[in-house]
């Protein structure tokens, strides 16, 4: 279900119906089934020249299993709860507790008011951190991410984010392989982890041209290696301290937490695609014992082998 509110930017607003639309079973059977609604059901103003007309008013929401909220122009101006509009405050107020809620780009500041992301993490436009986080200090924001999967609340950063975010949401429902089919068919990446950096404006540091990229490429072809940083920063032509400052900048994460990130990714399409043991895909992808494996495939999507290789090839 999308909720879209007056001042609704429409790439955003497309973005559910476009991805989750054209996931597909093997029989080419939807996955999805997405209906877009407004508050009353008349036409949306968004922020464009035109507005849009939906077929169905807030109360379907009470059907949804997951609520995306794209981004309005208006969502700055929540500055508090009490600025939450009313008749938008009932209407999430329909949302089943077992429902999934997601918020694209500025919808942090609607979600933060009405107070869904209360001790949570969350994601927003890196424009905005600043100021998402003088007005709402109880949300635990991580101002450079592209996502945050926080379980049933999840957010993510502005624009073109919004598409891991869905991207993350159709994997974590059907597995990789269907995501990259979405991500095929809609001629985009079919991966950026939410831990990835936003391209915030900062200065670039001039000391080094060639950056990180060929040592991260370097890498995914060794992943059954034990690398260390030592390794990275060797190849890279770096001190360990400056490698790790460069990766860090460049990707969002330190280079250990990217290579588990990686070796996780590989043991997820393995588990998908094969029917190796558990043992053999732990040495394929560098964490060395299944015991390990499934305490960091556990760690990062909360299941261990066995149970997500049942799920994603029935």
């Amino acid at each position: 279900m999308v909720l879209a509110l007056d001042g609704v930017i429409p790439f955003e607003l497309s973005l559910s119906s476009r991805l989750f639309g054209v996931a597909t079973d093997p029989d080419l059977q939807p996955l999805y089934e997405v209906v877009t609604c407004s508050l009353d059901g008349r036409p949306v103003r968004t922020d464009a020249d035109y507005s849009i007309a939906v077929e169905h008013d807030a109360s379907v929401l009470a059907t949804a299993d997951t609520v995306v909220i794209p981004a309005s122009e208006n969502f700055g101006d929540i500055v508090d709860r009490d600025a939450l509009p009313r008749r938008t405050a009932e209407a999430l107020a329909l949302i089943r507790p077992d429902a999934r809620i997601v918020g694209i780009c500025i919808a942090t500041f609607l979600m933060a008011a009405a107070g869904l992301l209360d001790g949570k993490g969350a994601a927003t436009h890196w424009y905005q951190a600043d100021r998402f986080q003088r007005l709402y200090p109880e949300v635990e924001l991580a101002p450079d991410v592209l996502f945050v999967d926080a379980g049933r609340i999840l957010t993510s950063a502005g624009a073109a984010a919004g598409i891991d975010l869905i991207l993350h949401l159709i994997r974590r429902d059907h597995g990789s392989g269907i995501a990259n089919q979405v991500a095929r068919r809609c001629v985009i990446p079919p991966q950026r982890e939410g831990g990835q950096a936003q391209y915030v404006e900062r200065p670039v540091p001039h000391s080094f041209d060639a950056g990180t990229s060929a040592t991260r490429a370097w890498a995914l072809d060794r992943l059954n290696e034990p690398l260390q940083l030592a390794d990275l920063a060797r190849h890279a032509g770096m001190s360990r301290r400056t490698f790790t400052r460069h990766f860090r900048a460049e990707v969002g994460l330190s280079p250990g937490q990217w290579l588990t990130q990686q070796r996780v990714d590989l043991a997820r399409h393995l588990l998908e695609s094969s029917d190796l043991p558990v043992s053999r895909i732990a040495e394929r992808v560098g964490f060395g014992t299944d015991a390990t494996l499934r305490q960091r495939l556990h760690a990062a999507i909360g299941v261990s082998p066995a149970t997500y290789r049942r799920t994603f090839r029935a």
